[in-house]
């Protein structure tokens, strides 16, 4: 099967040696997409449903660099920093999966990279035929 990556421009990529996303044959592995605005900075701090939907279009954008789209998706998993919002994201996760409805987890951590990214989401892809 054929490798491709795909990547975001991120100047991170090459210094720790990872691919916005990665397609390999059908399927499709996006990496912990978190909500960066396009200035690189975090994106809408302290509103996790909209830190959400950014995640959600980062990852929208790497899935059609890679031939696939949202409605492809059949696996999200989802990393909180703080528990209490688990029904906002989950809120806006379903505005966006609400008819695919892939498997995924939600997940409390003790952090992220960021202090003010509340979210970061992985997603799995698989193409049809």
């Amino acid at each position: 099967m054929s490798r491709r990556n795909i990547s975001s421009a991120s100047p991170f990529e090459p210094v720790i040696g990872f691919s916005r996303a990665v397609r390999i044959g059908n399927r499709v592995l996006i990496g912990g997409t978190a909500p960066i605005g396009e200035d690189g900075k975090a994106f809408a701090v302290g509103d996790p449903a909209a830190q959400t939907r950014r995640s959600i279009e980062i990852a929208r954008i790497a899935l059609e660099a890679a031939g696939a789209s949202l409605a492809d998706v059949v696996r999200t998993r989802i990393f909180l920093t703080r528990r209490m919002d688990w029904e906002e994201v989950g809120r806006a996760h379903g505005e966006a999966f609400g008819e695919i409805r892939p498997a995924s987890t939600m997940v409390v951590t003790a952090g992220l990279i960021d202090p003010d990214w509340l979210v970061e989401i992985e997603f799995e892809a698989e193409i049809s035929e």
